[in-house]
């Protein structure tokens, strides 16, 4: 599946779902966090760091099989105020946090004195405007 597409069975559920040209950027700067070591991967990781305040945004798998598994994300992000957001792909999200394995969630956190802090902020913004 090309990274940029969406899935073939579109789960209703994975809502915000990130356009395309969206998909790319925020894959973009997932694979660049991964390099500053900058990101947690992983469902309970991804959890742990909202309750702990940690994260700026969550990125989810829309084809995670099955959807349910992921769907306690939402919950946790909108009760902490952490914007989130789905893409495509589980292979292409796990390529972009630099394991061979798929990856069904990922929180890119925060660090205040990052090089990274910039293009995180426009791009959380970007999410946040997709959940309004």
């Amino acid at each position: 599946m090309d990274v940029v597409t969406a899935p073939n069975q579109a789960d209703p559920r994975a809502y915000p779902f990130a356009p395309a040209d969206l998909v790319v950027e925020i894959l973009d700067l997932v694979q660049q966090a991964s390099h500053y070591k900058q990101i947690k991967k992983g469902l309970n990781e991804v959890l742990k760091s909202m309750n702990r305040g940690l994260a700026e945004f969550v990125v989810l798998a829309a084809d995670t099989q099955p959807l349910e598994i992921l769907l306690s994300a939402p919950l946790v992000a909108e009760d902490k105020a952490v914007p989130y957001v789905f893409v495509p792909s589980k292979a292409a999200l796990g390529r972009a946090c630099g394991v061979s394995r798929p990856v069904i969630a990922c929180a890119v956190l925060r660090a205040d004195m990052s090089q990274l802090r910039n293009q995180i902020t426009a791009l959380r913004t970007k999410i946040e405007q997709l959940l309004l």
